[in-house]
């Protein structure tokens, strides 16, 4: 019976490395994120909330989210400065359009980070007070 060339298992091998190279790609990706200075606050604010909770003992559920806010605003936060890097490119000399652009993508970020806040608030305060 005729198989591939390199066995039935070297496409198999060739899917996970491609998928594992994948995930190599995200962690760059984050990694480049991670030299803003909006999102090494956000991931400051992060580690307060966990901080927090772990003081606080908060429940289960209320762990979900919290780790869903924060996920949430940290991915938006790294769309946003993709979105921005895309923007410059496209449009070294300003364009009052692409500045539009760059307006909403951070006003999606402003509304996450925003509804996290009132999220963690409604968790902690029975808490603290």
């Amino acid at each position: 019976m005729g198989q591939l060339a390199g066995g039935p298992h070297s496409f198999r091998e060739a899917r996970l490395k491609n998928f594992l190279r994948g995930f190599a790609y995200a962690w760059s990706g984050i990694r480049a994120g991670a030299r803003g200075r909006n999102f090494r606050i956000m991931l400051a604010v992060a580690a307060v909330v966990i901080l927090s909770g772990y003081f606080l003992r908060i429940s289960p559920p209320e762990w979900a989210l919290l780790v869903l806010a924060m996920g949430l605003v940290l991915s938006l936060e790294l769309l946003n400065t993709a979105g921005e890097k895309l923007v410059d490119i496209l449009s070294p000399n300003h364009d009052p359009r692409y500045g539009q652009v760059k307006d909403l993508l951070a006003g999606g970020v402003l509304v996450a980070a925003v509804a996290a806040a009132v999220m963690a608030a409604i968790v902690f305060w029975p808490k603290l007070f």
